[in-house]
């Protein structure tokens, strides 16, 4: 019989625990088995983008003899465009640090766009045999419209500076690694030259999300069912933070099956081509997008004030990054940015890679998206906000955003499916006379109109429960404090645990800028919540009208 007093009365991380910990403590990550003992098939291309006309190069590598891969628009309904077989197979060497220098793997396969592929998210699924024995592994290309063709009202900017730093294929992403001198910190410097992580690109049904379908109970043990999962099938840690498959997908099924007309890009598109935006009249954001560099801002914030609509269902706008070798390598010093990255202290240094909202950046989001990250950030995740409501409280219900929702004042929108979460932006802002107004203490503008709020965290509190290990410590309240206050007195500490996520409409130049800060909100789309699909409707009816 197990003494309970041999392991503690309460949480406590030992090498103990840790060892029992390993889905939520440990960077468990995929990459290539560097045998050919093990049957494998991996694959990546050079961009994320293609038009008609322009040619794919598929760099390919497995240990089996002969492949196969098929091609399918991951739309509405999912539809098969290419299938080719018995392809030979090469096994390449793969450099240690890969996740930082990319592979460098050779083409083994060209196809050519051809002009009835229609605008989507293309799912390319790659298959290996040998013997009883088979795999299978998924990567990702878009296909936008060519230059030729209209533009349609609407185009859907899929999150890739975010795809890129959760990507731990190879061993490193921007939150656990093997770089440095123990090998086991993150690496600031991410490629794109390799495949996207397990789970990145399509998931099987009924994987769990980052937020679980119910509040967390409470003097339960505090659970993380997507790490639990993660770990047992053989997935990536973060696949419930990033991708295709967990969040842009869910959207552009939904806004197709609508009768909603899209084109598909990119954020490293919006560094590369600054008016992409300027063809449409309405740009959308959903999911993730915890990761911007300035010229891809610069793009969004240029596209408003020329008159352009944004609708962004999306949260957590953090990270500043950059993009360097030609848009193939991506940089991120995070927390140790003011000690590490090379433009700090220089004339560039609003160009390091820490908060928007903390010097030396000083750009809050507010300023292009009304929202801002640090003000947020965790709602449903674990015990963040574990026994909240999952949805948004409505203050301002007579806002155009609502119309025909059946929505008002003091009710939930969302809590049936949860969209609140996992990670949220928000604001400073006071309540009068029974509305929210912004403080502008923030960097905000104070004419933003906060139509709903729900309170969040950045720490997990403490309840004592034996044996329990918390995903969500001090580390991240601690440095929001230091980075929006400059210390971390108790006063400071306390400040910096609370946040809360918004709701946000806001007049910007001539554009308009519509904001639901939120990861979580394509679960109302998915699950369809038809309050929250009438609330998506009305604003992309709106936006999407050309003026």
């Amino acid at each position: 019989m197990i003494d309970p007093k041999a392991e503690g009365k309460g949480p406590a991380t030992t090498p103990r625990t840790r060892m029992r910990a390993r889905h939520i403590l440990d960077n468990y990550y995929i990459g290539p088995s560097r045998t050919s003992e093990v049957l494998e098939i991996w694959a990546y291309t050079d961009r994320f983008t293609y038009c008609s006309g322009e040619t794919v190069g598929l760099r390919v590598s497995t240990t089996a003899e002969r492949w196969d891969f098929e091609i399918g628009r991951d739309g509405a309904e999912y539809e098969v465009v290419l299938s080719v077989a018995d392809l030979p197979g090469l096994h390449h060497e793969t450099p240690q640090d890969c996740s930082v220098e990319g592979c460098g793997w050779p083409v083994e396969y060209e196809f050519t766009i051809p002009p009835d592929w229609k605008p989507g998210g293309y799912l390319i699924t790659l298959r290996a045999r040998r013997g009883d024995d088979a795999v299978e592994e998924h990567h990702l290309i878009l296909v936008q419209r060519g230059a030729d063709q209209p533009a349609a009202p609407y185009v859907l900017i899929c999150a890739t500076g975010t795809w890129v730093a959760y990507n731990c294929w190879g061993g490193s992403n921007a939150y656990e690694g093997i770089v440095g001198p123990e090998g086991n910190e993150f690496s600031p410097v991410l490629s794109t030259q390799r495949p996207w992580t397990r789970g990145f690109c399509r998931l099987p049904q009924g994987a769990p999300r980052g937020v679980p379908e119910t509040p967390q109970e409470p003097g339960d043990m505090v659970r993380y069912p997507y790490m639990e999962w993660a770990y047992s099938y053989g997935y990536s840690k973060k696949y419930a933070s990033a991708g295709w498959a967990s969040y842009e997908r869910h959207f552009a099924r939904w806004a197709e099956a609508q009768g909603f007309d899209f084109d598909f890009a990119t954020q490293h598109d919006l560094e590369r081509d600054r008016d992409l935006l300027k063809r449409h009249a309405c740009a959308v954001f959903v999911g993730h997008d915890e990761y911007w560099s300035s010229p891809m801002r610069d793009a969004v914030d240029s596209f408003l004030e020329g008159g352009g609509r944004v609708a962004r269902f999306a949260g957590n706008f953090l990270w500043q990054i950059r993009l360097e070798n030609e848009g193939r390598t991506q940089v991120c010093y995070k927390y140790n940015a003011n000690e590490r990255d090379p433009l700090y202290g220089t004339d560039r240094a609003h160009f390091v890679t820490g908060p928007w909202d903390a010097p030396p950046v000083n750009r809050p989001g507010a300023s292009t998206f009304a929202v801002n990250g640090l003000k947020g950030v965790y709602a449903g995740l674990g015990r963040c906000a574990g026994q909240g409501s999952g949805g948004f409280t409505i203050y301002r219900p007579r806002h155009w955003a609502f119309e025909g929702a059946h929505i008002g004042y003091g009710d939930v929108l969302g809590s049936r499916s949860r969209i609140l979460g996992y990670e949220v932006d928000g604001l400073d802002h006071v309540i009068e006379d029974g509305l929210p107004f912004p403080t502008g203490s923030d960097g905000a503008d104070t004419s933003i109109e906060i139509l709903a709020l729900s309170p969040a965290s950045n720490t997990e509190p403490d309840f004592g429960v034996w044996g329990e290990i918390r995903y969500i410590g001090g580390e991240d309240t601690g440095f929001k404090a230091q980075s929006l206050f400059g210390d971390t007195s108790p006063e400071s500490l306390g400040r910096a645990e609370r946040g809360n996520g918004v709701i946000a409409s806001w007049s910007r130049g001539a554009g308009e800028v519509f904001t639901a800060g939120t990861c979580e909100w394509v679960m109302g789309l998915s699950r369809r919540d038809w309050q929250v699909e009438q609330v998506t409707r009305t604003v992309l009816r709106k936006f999407g009208k050309i003026t």
